[in-house]
């Protein structure tokens, strides 16, 4: 399906589902302050080339064809669409304004650009449970869009060079430490913050999502960030310390959650698309050296699932890398459980083999490894691990 055919179908599909979904809701009025007080702008048009605002549209324009050229954007068309089609759902009548872009990005975050150009990280992707904590994410970017708050972040700025400087961290997306730079310069005042959460749960009710997800996929992230040594999500997350404080946020949102009560979740609708890349999203993650927080991440999607052997392994291997206290045992104890639940990645049992061979256990250091090399021939570190078990063989 080309792109303008799959837009169509995508607002196709969100005028019908918004029609359903607003016959269906309670029509009992809601507090004063609350969602149902914020209305959908009509649709943007695009700003006369010698405004200001028209010049830094051509600047984000430019940069959106920089970005279609990106070593990091991901190219799966099914995972593309899906995206997309939750961002049209959301955004109704501006769907065909919205253009999104999955880049492969081992980092929690979404943006949206004035001019409809929407980043989604595979960080992100990772640590959704299902549609609807997609959709609060992809709501609370499509808010600030909404109300043009990126367009007075750059009035305020009053400089196209601080923009220009913009544009060109965005260009090295992946570059993860170049994260807080880009975070101040983007970076929201804490009333635009409030604002976008109250108009993503209004865009996830009218859409048909349980609002109720929103609470959870930010309590999720307070884990992971309270799990580093500081504990200090304010401190130590762009993120966070631009937002309301964590606790005001977190009874904000389940405040006007309970307003809106229902909706779906379509836990397996997220699962199956982004499984031929969930492997390769925990390799990112293991890698980014943020142990205590890679920990939190997985324990709790083990809790929300067990016997997930990929997250088994992931977690087993992290904690041989951190090596710390009783890591160690507790990696042996999650590689196995890897290997019992069956379809393990094949790292399962050289992880295994690492653990074995500093412990001077040779007859179970050779059985892994010679398990990783059946399961794995053509690894790149095949040529070493062939070496070791040579050595146990001498």
């Amino acid at each position: 399906m080309q792109r303008r055919e799959f837009l169509g179908f995508a607002c196709a599909c969100c005028a019908a589902g918004w029609g359903s979904i607003a016959r269906a809701q309670s029509e009992s009025a809601a507090a004063p302050g609350s969602v149902a007080d914020w209305k959908v702008p009509a649709k943007f048009t695009r700003p006369d080339i010698a405004t200001d605002e028209g010049g830094l549209w051509a600047l984000m324009d430019r940069e959106e064809t920089r970005m279609r050229r990106s070593p990091f954007l991901i190219r799966d068309q099914a995972l593309r669409d899906y995206v997309q089609s939750v961002a049209c759902r959301l955004g109704a009548e501006h769907c065909p304004d919205i253009r999104v872009y999955v880049m492969h990005t081992p980092m929690f975050n979404a943006s949206m650009a004035p001019n409809g150009m929407m980043q989604v990280w595979s960080g992100l992707l990772l640590r959704v449970e299902n549609e609807a904590q997609l959709a609060a994410v992809l709501g609370h970017e499509i808010g600030h869009y909404l109300e043009r708050h990126s367009i007075e972040k750059l009035r305020d700025a009053k400089s196209r060079l601080a923009f220009g400087q913009m544009l060109g961290l965005l260009g090295l997306v992946g570059a993860v430490g170049q994260l807080a730079m880009l975070a101040g310069l983007l970076g929201y005042s804490r009333d635009q913050e409030r604002a976008a959460d109250r108009i993503g749960l209004q865009l996830m009710h009218r859409a048909g999502y349980d609002t109720g997800e929103a609470v959870k996929i930010w309590d999720n992230l307070l884990v992971e960030l309270k799990a580093r040594p500081d504990g200090d999500p304010a401190k130590n997350s762009p993120l966070f310390a631009s937002h309301p404080p964590a606790e005001e946020r977190r009874e904000t949102l389940a405040r006007l959650a309970a307003q809106y009560p229902g909706g779906v979740s379509n836990e397996q609708a997220l699962l199956d698309v982004i499984q031929p890349m969930r492997f390769d999203w925990i390799v990112d993650e293991i890698k980014r050296s943020q142990a205590d927080e890679s920990m939190a991440l997985f324990t709790r999607m083990l809790a929300h699932k067990a016997q997930q052997p990929d997250v088994l392994f992931a977690r087993g291997e992290t904690q041989r890398l951190r090596a710390k206290g009783g890591d160690m045992e507790a990696a042996v104890s999650d590689y196995l459980a890897a290997a019992a639940a069956g379809g393990e990645p094949p790292e399962t049992h050289r992880g295994l083999g690492m653990i074995y061979r500093s412990r001077g256990q040779a007859a179970d250091e050779k059985a892994s490894f010679a398990r990783y090399l059946e399961m794995a021939p053509g690894a790149p570190d095949a040529a070493m691990i062939k070496s070791y078990v040579e050595e146990l063989n001498g």
